[in-house]
């Protein structure tokens, strides 16, 4: 009995630890989260202006650009996907390689070429274990981006959207990331970078129901378009990966709540046992002492008779 109560007791010890990290994760990624809410809410209205504004220079001038127009016949596409560096986030980054991987699925029955790049190393060694073909990888910034991570992931997605599938170019990206909808929902959501659908962003709601006014290019329309294409691809990537980014430290709260709960529970559970294996103990002590005083009394009569 000795030895089961030190093992109930040694494993108590150990879940109180663990109970102890999973605690502090969690606030660590609740005080986390909500810097990340920030960051998504500044970063959102200057997405939807730029968007805006490549709009109604796409709607206003019949300028062929690969941000606004669909090449005749896609044979290439390239898919970005969004996860994080580290686990302890539940289905987080599951939920996002397996869009990936179903979209991925949809474009090659189309019978596209599909080029992948990820950023995170979840997703990085998803694919590596599976030996399957990375284009470029990107890792280490992924729990606070910053515009100038964006700007890097984007520039090999902008020059193989301007060069030609002939040689390794793009004629489609598709972002796949997790997008924030409160701190208990986030979804795996996949949409087309480029080129643009000027009619899906028209719908916009910064947009929905406005007039978009006429403009003047100067120098003219396409160079206007060939500087607004790398802000806006910037500006897109940016904001996926601070919803993601906000989407995993949300999903690693509730990861932790739950295993800091599970952990006082199984406390709860052990101490239960040690307590019974206590008393077990107790009892087993107090029968010895009485037959042991029973025995004694017994050959003590013996020896008086």
């Amino acid at each position: 009995m000795g030895a089961q109560l030190r093992v109930y007791k040694r494993r108590i010890r150990s879940v109180t630890a663990t109970k102890k990290i999973t605690k502090a994760m969690e606030m660590i990624a609740a005080s986390r989260v909500v810097k990340a809410q920030r960051k998504v809410a500044a970063s959102t209205p200057y997405a939807k202006e730029l968007t805006r504004a490549v709009t109604a220079v796409g709607t206003g001038s019949n300028t062929k650009h690969p941000l606004t127009t669909q090449a005749e016949t896609v044979t290439r596409s390239a898919v970005l996907l969004l996860t994080s560096d580290r686990g302890l986030a539940g289905a987080f980054n599951s939920n996002a390689i397996k869009a990936a991987e179903q979209l991925t699925a949809r474009l090659e029955r189309e019978g596209r070429q599909v080029d992948v790049y990820i950023v995170g190393r979840r997703g990085l060694a998803h694919y590596h274990f599976r030996e399957r073909k990375v284009t470029e990888s990107w890792s280490g910034f992924t729990d606070e981006p910053t515009y100038a991570d964006a700007k890097k992931v984007a520039v090999p997605l902008i020059e193989a959207i301007e060069r030609d599938t002939a040689d390794g170019g793009v004629d489609e990206i598709h972002i796949v990331f997790t997008e924030f909808v409160s701190m208990m929902t986030q979804t795996a959501v996949d949409s087309r970078l480029l080129p643009l659908s000027l009619e899906s962003a028209a719908e916009e709601p910064s947009t929905k129901g406005e007039v978009l006014p006429l403009y003047d290019f100067e120098p003219s329309a396409e160079d206007v378009l060939d500087a607004l294409l790398p802000r806006y691809v910037e500006s897109r990537i940016y904001n996926a990966l601070l919803q993601s980014a906000a989407s995993k430290h949300a999903a690693t709260r509730r990861a932790m709540k739950s295993a800091t709960d599970n952990a006082g529970d199984l406390i709860t559970t052990l101490s239960r046992l040690a307590n019974a294996a206590r008393q077990a103990e107790i009892t087993q002590e107090i029968s010895e002492i009485v037959g042991g005083t029973a025995a004694l009394a017994d050959a003590t009569a013996g020896s008086d008779r």
